[in-house]
């Protein structure tokens, strides 16, 4: 009995035993991201009856985003909620999903991405990462201590730069611009200190962090969508048992669908709210936009230079023609 007893627990050792899955987010507790990564983590537990459950480490508390994929790697974390930023550590590829100025809508981006995705998680999964769902924190504007609507309003202003973004420090240097290289967890002192007058992020996180609080001037251009992914390193990933899988899956990938739909009504609402509290939002007329042209030329040339290779660039082109061209025939 005791040898049958001994063989049934090694049989059933891996369904039995319980796995808690280490996940790094930069986004702080309380915020939609992260209410949404919790229920995702209750849903896993529903769905496997205890068997894995979630441990979040919000706020940058597990580091930078390359901090956590290299944290992922030796196993010191299980998975991450990361932007663009962070995944392209892992497949430069994806970089291409933050063109500046090439997307003109949340549909239109979604289409070049869900047609791109493939691609992207099979080269994830090449680099031994499994890709829960896809998202985005809404649409990236410059943020800055003094007004900025013209490129040359920008002149002078030292603007946050993420720190190893090479691609991003070359755009903004080749523009004329003083960027400054650091982590998004330490914006907050360098606007306090003087270090970075300037920033580039989306509205919901400007008030989640309330960084605006030291730069009170939104310029209305929408720069580019901040992609972003839950991802999962495969090794802890294969340790889930196999007839789990597909239904952690599908709950993830619905938790995906709920923050897109949530962060972008939020990024609305963000702005409002943010009025109130003294941001003044600057328009950008046509002259303007036109000048800031020049800016996005840099930046496709950049990109093409390293992270984005040109045949995946106009790729992208192809697609963004395309579903414009659709859109025209309705």
């Amino acid at each position: 009995m005791k040898s049958l007893a001994f063989a049934t627990m090694l049989l059933l050792g891996p369904l039995a035993r319980a796995q808690t899955i280490k996940l790094g987010t930069l986004a702080p507790a309380g915020s939609p991201w992260f209410r949404i990564l919790q229920d995702m983590g209750e849903d896993w537990k529903r769905a496997t009856g205890g068997r894995v459950s979630f441990r979040i480490y919000p706020g940058g508390v597990a580091g930078d985003e390359p901090d956590m994929v290299s944290k992922m790697r030796i196993g010191q974390l299980h998975a991450a909620a990361l932007t663009s930023v962070g995944l392209s550590r892992i497949v430069p590829e994806i970089a291409a999903l933050q063109l500046p100025l090439m997307y003109e809508s949340d549909e239109e981006f979604d289409y070049v991405r869900n047609r791109l995705a493939p691609l992207l998680e099979q080269r994830l999964a090449e680099k031994g990462f499994i890709v829960l769902n896809w998202g985005d924190a809404g649409w990236v504007h410059l943020f800055s201590q003094r007004p900025v609507v013209h490129p040359k309003d920008l002149a002078g202003q030292k603007i946050f730069c993420w720190a190893g973004e090479s691609t991003s420090f070359e755009i903004w240097k080749r523009g004329g611009f003083h960027p400054v290289e650091i982590a998004p967890t330490d914006i907050m002192t360098s606007l306090q200190t003087g270090l970075i007058n300037a920033y580039s992020t989306t509205p919901l996180a400007s008030l989640s962090f309330q960084w605006f609080a030291l730069a009170k001037n939104m310029t209305d251009l929408p720069w580019a969508p901040l992609a972003g992914a839950t991802i999962i390193d495969k090794r802890s990933w294969e340790q889930i048992p196999a007839d789990l899988r597909p239904q952690l899956l599908a709950a993830a990938r619905k938790s995906g669908a709920e923050l897109q739909r949530e962060v972008r009504r939020l990024n609305q609402e963000a702005v409002s709210v943010m009025r109130k509290y003294g941001l003044a939002v600057h328009p950008v007329p046509a002259d303007a936009r036109a000048e800031w042209m020049f800016m996005r030329k840099i930046a496709w040339e950049q990109f093409q230079k390293g992270q984005v290779p040109p045949e995946l660039f106009h790729r992208i082109e192809q697609d963004v023609a395309d579903f414009r061209k659709s859109r025209e025939t309705k």
